[in-house]
């Protein structure tokens, strides 16, 4: 195996050296010759398709080559995913590089900046589909960079999404900082003729989000971005679970992009397909992830994160990513078109969620600088995230799902809703634990016990924990 290392880059940062001018990757972007990953959004979305991506990312070049190559020959996505590994998410570059020099299959993900831009170009020119990065860094500046010269479109993140769920010591006001400078960059890009789709994470920890936080997270990075210079913007939404919510919102995102972002910001909502415990059997899961697929259609998502049969037991082989990949793709057929959600009940919990993403981003968005005041409201709690790693958020929310399986408040903290929505998120869970308790005062007891529940939502539908109990009784 050849040894890589670094040239000699400018401000000693590896993977920046030798970085072609902006201008230079526009026209080697264009002399692709295939579509960027705006284009693909647009096109999925004017034909009423919802565009396939799936996850994937391994340590070595070659390898990367390889597996990109083969999800795209049997199963044809629509954008295909470089997801970076931690060492370079956090920075750690020469740890990423001894990985990369001594055990590449030991890394979690691509190394790109390790590899350079001009591997990375080699990876785009493997595959016709576009690319799209995936990774988790509250500071992804040299990673962008590197990104762009390799020709990537599509660039995963934001200074909230990417650093409160992962990082424990991160400051927000430097994260939203540095996310701000790549968003620069992006509007630097529109103006050579290039549009960056810039996705949103807003699956934010990804397990019980109600809807409200994950979307009102997401508008505020998008002004902020927008303000920068974004064009294109994707809002990731996580499945619940439960198909009125999940189409919900997933609809709400083009009537908050009216209401909170520029027109000429093109705007895509985006379905993470179930990111909680999957169910083991493979039968299940693959009803879990039909499902899934069928909600991106009907709440009218761009496109869909897809699942495979094997996320109960770890990371994927190429086999089971293919499988999801074609199984998801197959709820575009127009055979479906009978498949229809509870109009009546998507339009009340529409408004809901709209009204309560409005009562959480309108009073950060009149403050005078909006940056200042993200950071000001998560320390005060008035913008929050449950179960968030990161010690510059309260997680003071506790969500739990109602009788139907939808997420709700159990406990709003110090959100900014009024008496009207801390009461329709009560009424919604009086009588809302399946074992009898109700959903007013818990002891920490039975709400562990409910939050243990809810995250095993469908493993416990598809009746797979009542048989790991009886195994265990045997026993």
């Amino acid at each position: 195996m050849t040894k890589i290392g670094y040239l000699p880059g400018h401000s000693g940062s590896p993977g920046t050296d030798a970085l072609p001018p902006l201008a230079e990757s526009v026209d080697y972007i264009a002399s692709l010759g295939k579509p960027t990953a705006a284009r693909v959004l647009m096109d999925a979305r004017d034909a009423g398709r919802v565009a396939i991506q799936p996850r994937c990312g391994v340590g070595g070049h070659e390898e990367m080559k390889a597996l990109l190559r083969e999800l795209e020959d049997q199963a044809a996505p629509d954008i295909l995913t470089l997801t970076i590994d931690s060492h370079t998410r956090l920075k750690r570059f020469e740890q990423a590089l001894r990985s990369l020099n001594r055990a590449p299959a030991d890394l979690n993900g691509y190394p790109l900046v390790s590899h350079g831009y001009l591997r990375g170009r080699e990876v785009n020119e493997s595959v016709a589909a576009p690319l799209e990065i995936r990774h988790g860094s509250p500071d992804a500046r040299i990673l962008f960079d590197v990104a762009v010269a390799s020709g990537i479109t599509s660039f995963e993140g934001g200074g909230i999404s990417y650093n409160l769920p992962y990082s424990k010591a991160v400051p927000l006001a430097e994260s939203i900082a540095a996310w701000n400078a790549v968003d620069a960059v992006c509007g630097e890009l529109a103006g050579l003729g290039l549009i960056v789709d810039r996705e949103l994470f807003g699956t934010l920890t990804a397990v019980l989000v109600p809807p409200s936080i994950s979307l009102a997270i997401s508008v505020l990075e998008a002004v902020l971005a927008a303000r920068a210079g974004v064009r294109c913007i994707s809002v990731s939404y996580p499945q619940s679970g439960h198909l009125v919510q999940d189409v919900a919102a997933l609809r709400a995102i083009p009537v908050l992009a009216r209401t909170y972002l520029p027109p000429e910001v093109d705007v895509h909502a985006v379905l993470h397909e179930f990111m909680g415990v999957f169910p083991k059997k493979r039968g299940n899961a693959e009803d879990l992830i039909f499902y899934g697929a069928l909600v991106a259609r009907l709440g009218g998502a761009s496109k869909l994160i897809t699942k495979t049969y094997q996320e109960a037991f770890g990371v994927p082989d190429t086999h089971a990513n293919v499988e999801g990949l074609r199984l998801a793709d197959r709820a575009n057929s127009p055979l479906l078109d009978f498949v229809k959600a509870d109009e009546e009940r998507v339009a009340d919990e529409l408004s809901w969620i709209v009204d309560e993403v409005a009562d959480i981003v309108e009073p950060v968005l009149a403050a005078p600088d909006t940056r200042t005041a993200v950071v000001d409201a998560f320390a005060a709690g008035c913008l929050d995230i449950p179960f968030s790693a990161s010690r510059y958020a309260k997680s003071e929310i506790i969500p739990k799902r109602d009788a139907e399986g939808a997420i709700r408040y159990l406990s709003t903290g110090s959100l900014p809703f009024g008496d009207r929505t801390r009461r329709h998120n009560s009424d919604l869970l009086k009588g809302a634990d399946r074992k009898g308790a109700s959903g007013t005062g818990p002891v920490i007891g039975s709400l562990l016990t409910g939050l243990t529940d809810d995250i095993n939502y469908f493993p416990a539908l598809f009746r797979e924990m009542q048989k790991e109990t009886q195994e265990e009784d045997v026993e």
